[in-house]
């Protein structure tokens, strides 16, 4: 474990030195609702986030990415979850438990494509290791991917169990974006993609509510930012000469602490696949597009087992959910475009994926009046 410890930190230190602003940080401001105080995921309480990065020799980029809805035991305190496909290209594991009981009982975990298998192993071994679940019989272990082949040897499979169970232990509420975790070797509109999170908070006659979203970004298209055609300014886009392709997977994330169940929540994620299409994704035919979305409200979580039959939910109305619409929208639109300004050039099996040039698109945001 030493190793891939030092691995992570060697990652951490140059994503923190050299990707230090965001959008925000330059004057773009996506939608029209506040962000939450971190604008992130774990701006909806509880929720944590742990990465593991692999970048080793020429040709491993990629690594692992685990979301905690709760410090407890998930297993035994279920959560509110539903599942939405926008493209049905991709490998994730658990959507249809989820989907038919409504509930999330473990980890979320992404990872690259070949990994999903080791990683619902190492899930299930992370569940069994509690006492309280020790005659526990069945586990319904959530993977998402994204396929990060062309600059990761996606072959050799080199992402352990070891390291799945390292970057459930470090979650935290602190957030690394771009070129980490399940984000190292990925690529979005033909630039570098990653990791990207952003939230909204409701104001408090909408209830107050927070809406988090994390996004792991592998997917093409022709690239918008605000509005603004930033793929067409750059002349890098889907089709153009034929030759680019628009291929790939992005994986959403959301969480929320407004009170809502499974029927609400895939609602809830069908305005994330939204977001997506506002930065200009086209879910190509070799898109894998999931949006996996849970609530963390306490008074609707399931017992593993409980001798009361019945079970109360008090949840928000229907015509309360409009406010959270919006917010899955705006965190989701932003944590894609915040992944694109943290990842970092990458080399990779002989290759090499430019970051997206920032100094180029605030110029263009300045053209469009967009930014000062």
């Amino acid at each position: 474990m030493s190793k891939y410890f030092l691995l992570f930190f060697i990652c951490f230190y140059q994503f923190v030195q050299g990707q230090d602003k965001r959008p925000r940080d330059y004057g773009i401001t996506i939608g029209v609702l506040p962000t939450g105080s971190t604008n992130s995921i774990t701006d909806v309480q509880g929720v944590t986030v742990g990465h593991i990065t692999l970048i080793k020799g020429d040709n491993i980029r990629t690594g692992v990415t685990a979301i905690l809805p709760h410090q407890g035991n998930i297993f035994q305190q279920k959560v509110p979850a539903a599942m939405y496909i926008g493209n049905g290209f991709g490998k994730l594991t658990g959507i249809s438990q989820v989907n038919e009981l409504g509930y999330l009982e473990t980890p979320i975990i992404l990872t690259n494509t070949l990994s999903v298998p080791t990683a619902s192993n190492a899930i299930i071994s992370y569940t069994l290791l509690s006492k309280e679940n020790e005659n526990v019989r069945s586990v319904n272990p959530v993977v998402g991917e994204t396929n990060d082949g062309y600059l990761n040897d996606i072959q050799g499979r080199h992402v352990s169990e070891e390291n799945v169970l390292s970057a459930i232990a470090n979650a935290s509420s602190m957030v690394q974006e771009g070129n980490v975790g399940a984000g190292t070797g990925t690529i979005c509109f033909g630039f570098k993609g990653g990791i990207g999170t952003a939230s909204r908070k409701l104001p408090e006659g909408s209830g107050g509510f927070t809406v988090g979203v994390l996004v792991q970004t592998n997917f093409g298209g022709v690239l918008q930012l605000d509005g603004v055609p930033i793929g067409e300014e750059l002349g890098k886009y889907y089709l153009k000469d034929q030759i680019e392709s628009a291929d790939g997977s992005c994986m959403i994330v959301l969480a929320t602490d407004a009170p809502v169940t499974s029927r609400n929540l895939k609602r809830l994620a069908k305005r994330a696949f939204l977001g997506l299409a506002k930065t200009g994704g086209i879910a190509s035919n070799g898109s894998g597009d999931y949006i996996i979305a849970f609530s963390t409200a306490e008074g609707l979580r399931e017992d593993y087992y409980s001798e009361d039959p019945m079970i109360e939910n008090k949840e928000l109305r229907n015509d309360r959910m409009s406010p959270l619409f919006l917010a899955a929208i705006e965190a989701t639109e932003e944590a894609i475009i915040n992944s694109l300004f943290a990842a970092e050039t990458m080399m990779g099996q002989g290759r090499t994926i430019d970051e997206l040039p920032v100094q180029d698109v605030l110029e263009i945001l300045k053209k469009y009046n967009r930014i000062d």
